[in-house]
């Protein structure tokens, strides 16, 4: 029965993505009105954020299990951009015997071992199949009940969340103890007006949003670290790739080189962590960028980005509320921790975010501290919310999985490592193979990169 499954939208609390969500939800128990049946729970995860982690879903367990694991048969998890055929679901779900431990996604799985994963399964990669979050997913109550039980034994471990996805899917798998992620091919990420979808009980329609005109060249302020030994590789690359997409951008060194040119911030470079240097960039930001520049990114020497699909993308943003946006990770979510926006992916701010944070006084520890882990405890700390968009990528296009990129116009990707960083920008990146935003896909070839 439909009231026996409980929808959770796995929401945010931004303007822009809250809205989102409260729509699938009024879709949601529409469909449900309309069929005559008895309303479902649908539940929004930023909601319900009674701790920083509620995002990484598992802490929730133990909430779920009390409170549904009586009455309801199903957990339903999904992206706001998912699109839900309720009668479609629910002939799936019933295929499925709901007194069993299940785990049904839309499988996923890496082709090559990967950094993102800590290379897990370097053996054989492909055979751990781990949920694609845009398709949908769903856990049977007994499943549920059994991971409440483990989680209150057993305390999350209070480390990294870095693949949100695969981790889920390597807690309930338990080293073979607990059941696999079962494939099922109505979950799907094609977009809603494809042909494909007649079979699909989910589709999905998170290509790239555009809400109004996309925001003005002049309006995103570009700041790119560097340092004195990557002015001769690294800089080239920007410069013939993505820099002509940017009207203001600067390069901000330990060396002032005329012919780049890069700006010497007068922080001595570190090799890791990079904290001075940014809060360095913040401050110059606030105090010497005079036309009042509403956006600020700030992006890795190898970061490649699509300042143009960025433009698109921020206009579904008021920069009036501090939005600090990007690829979210998170630290020691366990046992309370924090959400932080990865550097290399590049970090995106409103001018109040950093008027927020600089008025707050909140540094960095030492000048080599992870300058994204300390942004993030800071603005957790002011009670300003991470955003994440799963458009920006702290890797390369060939760590993630084939079939989960071909549902995403990416904005951007990280490192030069063993790949042709040039070759990656056209493949995946530059405006003159853009798609055409109706969700078509584009008609280059993206191979194996």
């Amino acid at each position: 029965e439909l009231k026996e499954i409980v929808f959770i939208i796995q929401s945010q609390s931004n303007s822009f993505h809250s809205k989102r969500a409260e729509d699938l939800k009024r879709d949601i128990l529409k469909q449900a009105a309309d069929l005559g049946k008895e309303l479902p729970t649908v539940l929004l995860i930023h909601q319900m954020d009674r701790h920083e982690g509620a995002w990484t879903i598992l802490p929730l367990m133990r909430d779920f299990s009390v409170t549904y694991g009586r009455n309801s048969s199903w957990i339903f998890f999904c992206e706001e951009g998912t699109r839900i055929q309720i009668v479609k679901l629910l002939e799936t779900l019933r295929r499925f015997d709901r007194s069993k431990e299940w785990f049904l996604g839309k499988a996923l799985y890496d082709e090559e071992s990967t950094i993102i994963h800590h290379y897990a399964f370097a053996e054989n990669p492909t055979v751990f199949k781990f949920p694609d979050f845009a398709a949908g997913w769903a856990l049977s109550i007994p499943l549920v009940n059994k991971l409440a039980n483990k989680l209150k034994s057993e305390p999350l471990k209070s480390d990294f969340t870095i693949d949100l996805k695969h981790e889920i899917a390597l807690y309930i798998w338990q080293k073979g103890d607990g059941p696999h992620l079962t494939p099922v091919p109505e979950f799907c990420t094609d977009d809603a007006n494809s042909y494909k979808v007649n079979h699909c009980a989910t589709t999905f329609s998170n290509f790239l949003p555009l809400c109004g005109e996309p925001v003005k060249k002049e309006d995103v302020f570009v700041a790119v670290k560097t340092c004195r030994k990557f002015h001769g590789d690294r800089i080239p690359i920007v410069k013939q790739t993505w820099e002509r997409e940017a009207a203001l951008i600067e390069y901000y060194s330990d060396y002032a080189e005329i012919s780049i040119p890069t700006i010497d911030l007068g922080v001595p470079n570190t090799d890791r962590g990079h904290c001075g240097k940014t809060f360095a960039i913040l401050e110059r930001f606030l105090n010497q960028s005079s036309s009042r520049t509403p956006w600020l990114v700030i992006v890795d020497d190898d970061t490649l980005i699509s300042i143009s699909r960025l433009r698109r993308l921020l206009s579904c943003y008021d920069p009036n509320e501090p939005v600090f946006l990007g690829e979210r990770y998170g630290y020691g979510l366990g046992t309370g921790g924090y959400s932080y926006i990865t550097g290399g992916g590049g970090m995106v701010f409103s001018r109040i975010a950093v008027q927020k944070l600089l008025a707050s006084k909140c540094r960095c520890y030492s000048m080599d501290a992870p300058d994204d882990m300390v942004l993030g405890m800071c603005f957790s700390g002011l009670g300003v919310p991470i955003t994440h968009s799963p458009l920006f990528h702290q890797a390369r296009p060939m760590d993630y999985p084939k079939d989960y990129l071909s549902h995403q116009i990416p904005v951007s990707f990280h490192k030069h490592w063993n790949i042709d960083p040039v070759k990656v920008y056209f493949t995946w990146l530059a405006p003159n193979t853009e798609d055409s935003f109706d969700g078509k896909k584009a008609g280059y070839n993206r191979e194996d990169l």
